[in-house]
């Protein structure tokens, strides 16, 4: 295989042991060993390499591509056993830094992104707390969001046009169209107007059902977003392609939208001794506008007391209130951002106000060096967990939920007695203002019967977010981890119509198979890394 792609791929083609390991895994539970890694140069390779695929696919049905970024995905999404297409090498350009839309290709890391948009005063508001580490095309793929969330959305908001290779190896541009553009497209025909017309006839014909499936929650990652392409006015292909997984096409360029940083930003940080309360404080929070509201747990605490020493002596306040009351809960960081101090100051005397009748130990922070550590915390719980701990790993697989903030008190405790049953030690942390949690459990990969411990654990955790009409995943999408499990959340009627939509786009199902439509829990189990 790799001698008859090196005849027409520009790039480097590699199958030596070492690259295959390598490729095998990312930041999930999974190994899953590919055939062939691949460095495109420019998206002709690109092109070219899925019109071989698919003119070959008929005599090896098991060829496919996928294409990996940073390989930070917690779900599995960058894996697969035939081919890998690797854009970080090659495909990492930005053009001219523009408020109203920049073009990136997939490739470009977002640490590098953010230092270029920062020069001119802009930031990609829906970074990850992985910013460090994901590029581009994941966060596209994944339709990412963070911290900043609750205030600008995911992904999906920012991406205003793209450049996507189709099914038929062709590369096209794909922008929001009206009534009368996506008219004349369906009329031109070929591989891109029959598209929109099936697509737009499958929305059309079934408006109800998929209406009715839209997650009544504040963020979502799962399945595919039908609800979201067409409003009667605008039909916006990238809605739907953002969050895709890269199932469905491949996007080598994407125009973002910016926003300006505001210069000022300061935290306030409520401490919870209990989960009682935590909904009617985030309520008492949300008409205020915040930037943020993030959380982490009494297991983060601990790990930062244990591994993060030179932060020990800036805990000293906090260090007395826990030897007067005991380690909190949770700890809520509220973050507000303006263009003055003044501004950002009165926002927080309105919150230490509305807060004082919950009776609950609060702290305003005064410096960017004091709110250094707790955003340290926060963002490095998962990274604790998994550097410090020995004979066991990170073991993501419940990790990204989500329900409504209002559900919060009676959720949390039913998901923390699932995970306490089972003896599991874990973090949690995340998003409290869009009842978003990362719940991070840490095992022994080694003892076999873990397994099945993921998987009972798995069934009862998205079982409960079902009762609760929520999401199985937030940001991190399905990969191979959830795929299996979108039951949990959609009818039969919308598997069947998110297997029709990647029929639509990928008949020969050449795009990253086995993610948001066609995992199996067998799969799930048996490509699990055992080390």
């Amino acid at each position: 295989m790799k001698e008859e792609i090196k005849k027409f791929f520009r790039g480097e083609a590699l199958d030596d042991e070492a690259t295959l390991k390598l490729y095998s895994k990312d930041a999930s539970l999974f190994m899953v060993r590919p055939r062939l890694v691949v460095y495109p140069k420019n998206p002709e390779d690109l092109q070219n390499l899925v019109k071989w695929v698919g003119e070959n696919k008929s005599k090896d049905p098991t060829l496919s591509v996928t294409v990996r970024a940073a390989g930070s995905c917690m779900s599995g999404g960058p894996l697969n056993e035939s081919i890998i297409a690797d854009v970080t090498k090659h495909m990492n350009m930005v053009g001219e830094i523009r408020e109203e839309g920049t073009a990136v290709q997939p490739g470009l890391f977002y640490r590098d992104f953010e230092k270029r948009t920062l020069e001119r005063g802009l930031i990609l508001p829906c970074y990850t707390a992985s910013k460090n580490l994901c590029a581009l095309g994941g966060m596209i793929s994944n339709n990412s969001g963070g911290e900043k969330t609750l205030r600008y959305g995911k992904m999906e908001n920012f991406v205003t046009e793209s450049k996507v290779i189709f099914a038929d190896g062709n590369e096209y541009t794909v922008k929001p169209l009206t009534k009368q553009e996506l008219g004349r497209k369906m009329a031109d025909g070929g591989f891109e107007g029959e598209l929109y017309e099936k697509l737009y006839q499958l929305i059309e014909q079934n408006k109800e059902v998929i209406e009715k499936a839209r997650p009544n929650v504040s963020k979502n990652s799962a399945g595919y977003y039908l609800w979201n392409i067409w409003d009667g006015k605008t039909f916006d292909l990238n809605k739907l392609l953002v969050g895709s997984q890269g199932t469905l096409g491949i996007v080598t360029e994407a125009k973002v939208k910016l926003v300006p940083v505001e210069p000022v930003s300061r935290l306030f940080v409520i401490f919870l001794k209990d989960l009682s309360p935590l909904a009617d404080v985030v309520n008492e929070i949300l008409p205020t506008a915040p930037e943020s509201i993030e959380c982490y747990d009494d297991a983060s605490i601990k790990l930062a007391v244990r591994f993060l020493p030179k932060f020990i002596l800036r805990f000293i306040p906090e260090a007395l209130m826990i030897l007067r009351g005991g380690v909190p809960k949770l700890v809520l960081l509220v973050e507000y951002t303006g263009k003055t101090e003044e501004e950002v100051l009165k926002k927080l005397d309105i919150l230490k106000d509305k807060m004082k009748h919950f009776d609950l130990p609060t702290h305003r922070v005064d410096s960017a060096r004091e709110s250094e550590k707790y955003w340290t915390i926060r963002r490095e719980s998962f990274n604790l967990l998994r550097k410090h701990v020995r004979n066991a790993r990170t073991a993501p697989f419940v990790d990204d939920v989500v329900i409504r903030p209002g559900d919060m008190p009676a959720f949390l405790p039913s998901m923390r007695k699932i995970l306490d049953d089972y003896k599991l030690t874990y973090s949690l942390a995340g998003h409290a203002g869009n009842g978003n949690f990362h719940v991070i459990p840490l095992m022994d990969m080694r003892n076999k019967k873990n397994i099945q411990t993921i998987r009972e654990v798995g069934e009862k955790i998205y079982d409960l977010v079902g009762k609760f009409h929520g999401s199985i995943t937030g940001e991190h999408n399905d990969g191979i981890v959830r795929t299996p499990y979108l039951g949990k959340m959609y009818s039969p009627e919308i598997l069947d119509l998110f297997r029709q939509t990647k029929e639509i786009f990928d008949p020969q199902n050449v795009f990253n198979p086995g993610k948001k439509v066609g995992g199996t829990i067998d799969y799930l189990t048996s490509h699990i890394a055992i080390e």
